[in-house]
């Protein structure tokens, strides 16, 4: 067995080494002195952007919008134009009303229609909203969102660094059950630690992309050039979806670290974070069930069994055995922490690794059995198969 945890040792390193490289390879947003900024090429360089479009998709948040409008009118502008555009999806709990109320005349809140066949809920909501634009970028924000005063400035200037294309990044997630905890913060995990971030703007492949569709920033001419959400209307992960397009169309996508400059909280309790992540886990690895488990078993290897084997050398008094456990446990979770670190979770978060991709299976394990059933998948009172 010491041969097998020293294997799991090994590739357990190199994966902490390729996480560090890699979460150093991400720009950040609005970065400052010594931080790593969007390296922009002469001929991309464009003239200042005119004028912003915020838009916010809202079904049933009447707990959140006012919180989020209000982060977005404190944000300086740095004298751009920004039009701020809410549309109530037939939300029944008053989120319209709030809005324009906490707009102060400053926002304008839409009435969404009727939900026609073959969309769904957020894509339908974000292509209407794109429809009363009038911005030369569209910046697509999620009602549980929360803006630094400098983020739209930020924005503003990795649009204009960028010219065209799509920017999109991970918020700072605020957490607060222990199933929050424990699941949410590994959506930076995946991408630290398995996919090459140069590669996300660096190639055209749709393949490598990433994206949080929480925050995306879109050239509306690349938007309108890869078909919008119309052309992923149906996708039950709509914002990787989009990413994919926009790369289809040629146009670049860029995964930076806006974590300093955008927060949110996803979810607030155990129900939601279940629910939300049983409708979209399957449903993002492209529906595959070899590919779910390989995953599964990997992550097992890595992560839980060591665990395991710790736990038993030291009930059964055999703490010799348990030497090279120990050696993958502890590097599995520096690993952790390295994903952890670029998303300003808490540090001791990473010590919760084992526990965190238990929950994770479980889920997973749902998400696989809800694309099998009739009952298929709910949230926020719709349907989804």
């Amino acid at each position: 067995m010491n041969l097998l945890f020293q294997i799991l040792s090994g590739i357990l390193l190199l994966q902490l080494l390729f996480a560090l490289w890699n979460a150093a390879q991400l720009p950040v947003i609005g970065a400052g002195p010594g931080r790593r900024e969007v390296k922009v090429q002469p001929a991309q360089a464009t003239s200042r952007v005119r004028r912003l479009s915020v838009l916010i998709p809202a079904r049933n948040e009447a707990d959140n919008i006012a919180g989020c409008l209000s982060s977005v009118l404190a944000c300086s502008t740095g004298g751009a134009e920004v039009e701020i555009i809410v549309l109530d999806d037939s939300s029944t709990d008053g989120t319209g009303a709030m809005a324009a109320a906490a707009g102060g005349g400053r926002v304008r809140v839409l009435r969404g229609r009727a939900l026609p066949e073959g969309w769904l809920g957020k894509s339908h909501a974000c292509a209407q909203l794109a429809e009363a634009a009038s911005g030369d970028w569209l910046l697509f924000l999620d009602a549980d969102v929360r803006l630094q005063q400098g983020a739209l400035q930020a924005a503003l200037s990795a649009a204009e660094a960028a010219g065209s294309g799509m920017i999109t990044g991970f918020p700072r997630q605020i957490t607060g059950s222990w199933l929050e905890r424990l699941v949410v913060p590994l959506m930076v995990f995946t991408i630290i630690c398995h996919l090459p971030v140069p590669l996300v703007s660096g190639s055209g492949d749709p393949r490598f992309v990433a994206a949080h569709g929480g925050f995306i920033l879109i050239r509306r001419s690349s938007y309108d050039r890869c078909g919008g959400h119309q052309a992923i209307r149906s996708a039950l992960v709509d914002d990787m979806a989009l990413a994919r397009a926009v790369k289809r169309a040629g146009e670049t996508v860029r995964l930076m670290n806006i974590t300093e400059q955008v927060s949110m909280r996803m979810y607030h309790n155990a129900k939601q974070v279940w629910n939300g992540y049983r409708k979209n886990i399957y449903a993002g690895i492209g529906r595959s069930p070899i590919l779910l488990l390989a995953v599964l078993f990997l992550y097992w290897s890595l992560y839980v069994l060591p665990a395991a084997a710790v736990l038993y050398g030291c009930l059964s008094g055999q703490l010799g055995a348990a030497i090279w456990p120990a050696a993958a446990l502890l590097t599995g979770i520096a690993v952790k922490r390295t994903s952890d670190a670029a998303g300003k979770q808490p540090f001791w978060y990473c010590i919760l690794l084992p526990a965190a991709m238990l929950c994770l299976s479980l889920i997973a394990a749902a998400s696989w059995n809800g694309s099998r059933t009739r009952g298929g998948y709910e949230w926020k009172g719709r349907r989804y198969e």
